[in-house]
């Protein structure tokens, strides 16, 4: 790997960095940190980072990711009303597995949503990254909806998105925001190590309530 390729990249990416990416870098980063520490501030961070990248994606005609931050901010107050309303009985909504059923919802989610939105990019926009922009948005449209439901496994749908995400931000110039998706990926590890941690101890204490 190049390595100097990446840091003339980073380099040049802060370079053409405006103040409001800066700040939604900033606030994106805070809070993938509290959603991975099961945290009610990642749903105001997110908030305002989605509501800034919605512009940002405008811009730079990635139509796809600029409605799935849009959706992002209508899920963030979903998920704030969700994460702060548990079940009567309990002090706070736990964070759970995926059932079967579950998993064949996200996963027919996943394809529908990816198969309609590259056929819309391809064919009714000006998109040039019609089906990686697509891809990165079906995944991230599952991934948001696991989240707000505390699902373990909305986190290997993050950590999908970021993955794809990287390369195609730094092809599209957003130099800076590649790197975020980047940092991203590692956040999303972690965040899956330690919500694995959170389900299997829900899990146990209900057991041993029983």
């Amino acid at each position: 790997m190049d390595f100097q390729f990446l840091i003339d990249g980073f380099a040049e990416g802060l370079q053409q960095m405006t103040w409001l990416e800066a700040f939604a870098v900033v606030l994106g980063i805070a809070s993938v940190y509290y959603s991975m520490r099961v945290n009610i501030l990642v749903y105001p961070t997110g908030i305002i980072s989605t509501l800034i990248y919605v512009w940002i994606c405008l811009q730079y005609k990635l139509y796809a990711d600029m409605g799935i931050n849009a959706y992002y901010f209508s899920m963030s107050i979903y998920g704030w009303y969700v994460w702060t309303h548990p079940k009567e009985g309990k002090e706070e909504f736990p964070v759970t597995w995926l059932k079967a059923g579950g998993w064949a919802v996200s996963i027919a989610i996943f394809a529908a949503s990816y198969v309609i939105l590259a056929y819309v990019l391809a064919n009714f926009t000006d998109s040039d990254v019609p089906y990686w922009d697509s891809f990165t948005t079906a995944s991230a449209f599952v991934g948001m909806w696991l989240m707000a439901k505390k699902k373990v496994e909305n986190w290997m749908f993050w950590i999908l998105t970021d993955l794809v995400a990287v390369p195609l931000y730094f092809y599209k110039g957003l130099v800076l925001t590649s790197f975020q998706y980047l940092f991203f990926t590692v956040l999303a590890i972690m965040g899956l190590i330690a919500w694995i941690k959170s389900a299997n101890r829900n899990s146990f204490e209900l057991a041993g309530h029983k």
